[in-house]
């Protein structure tokens, strides 16, 4: 027996020589493995014949990943109640107090507008989780995070209504949301929803109102951008929080 490339040459035991589909070099034909790799749900030849070092593990990203039954819901569930869990609606003052603690009887019978909605306390102050770093930058094909241009950002004298105009048409529509930091007054910084009247502006409402002073608002480092934070229940705006930092 001598060798031949890879191959080895025997007149005793004849092999017929074969090339690596994969490397290119000469073995002996019976030395050769078909390659499989992962398609769907199990294995299927590749239909080349590779030498040993050449015949790579099946790819297991390949596979089909198959998603076991849903389990079997059980009966009688008892889930809890998030709606009324998430809304701390504002009820009628019944004028009882609980006789060992003084502490007043919440009414069961809560305040609501005309149209039947349940009237909730606002929430003030310096928000919690709302980062203008953080927020998400797409939804479907919508896109957040986007940088808005202002030409300048100003407060009516003696309220908290916020004016941001515009060179040109923002896009923004009433309910969309926006992050602004770096404004003169951090009064005026924070995440807002905002009111579209006209294409070149829009205005939101602070939880204070914004002295004459800090006008005009808008500085080179100032830093406004498409939002989507998301709203708590029953709410059609961001609560005035006020500024993130």
């Amino acid at each position: 027996m001598r060798p031949h490339g890879r191959a080895s040459v025997s007149s005793r035991n004849p092999r017929a020589f074969g090339i690596c589909d994969r490397c290119g070099f000469l073995y002996n034909h019976n030395r050769l493995q078909w390659q499989f790799d992962y398609a769907g749900a199990g294995l299927i030849n590749k239909r080349i014949l590779v030498c040993n070092p050449c015949n790579d593990v099946p790819q297991a990203q390949l596979r089909a990943i198959v998603i076991p039954a849903d389990p079997i819901p059980i009966q009688n569930p008892r889930v809890q109640d998030y709606a009324a869990a998430e809304t701390d609606n504002i009820s009628t003052n019944p004028g009882t107090v609980d006789f060992w603690t003084g502490i007043p009887i919440p009414s069961t019978t809560d305040i609501v507008t005309q149209d039947g909605t349940s009237i909730t306390t606002q929430v003030l102050g310096k928000p919690t989780g709302l980062n203008q770093n953080a927020i998400m930058p797409l939804s479907g094909t919508e896109h957040y995070g986007v940088p808005l241009y202002p030409l300048s950002v100003s407060s009516a004298t003696g309220t908290s209504i916020i004016t941001v105009t515009f060179s040109s048409a923002h896009g923004l529509v009433t309910g969309d949301q926006i992050s602004v930091q770096g404004l003169t007054n951090k009064a005026a910084d924070g995440m807002y929803s905002v009111t579209v009247s006209n294409p070149l502006f829009f205005t939101y409402q602070v939880n204070s109102a914004v002295p004459t002073s800090s006008n005009p608002l808008l500085t080179s480092t100032t830093l406004m951008v498409t939002a989507l934070v998301g709203l708590p229940y029953n709410y059609n705006q961001i609560p005035l929080t006020g500024p993130t930092t």
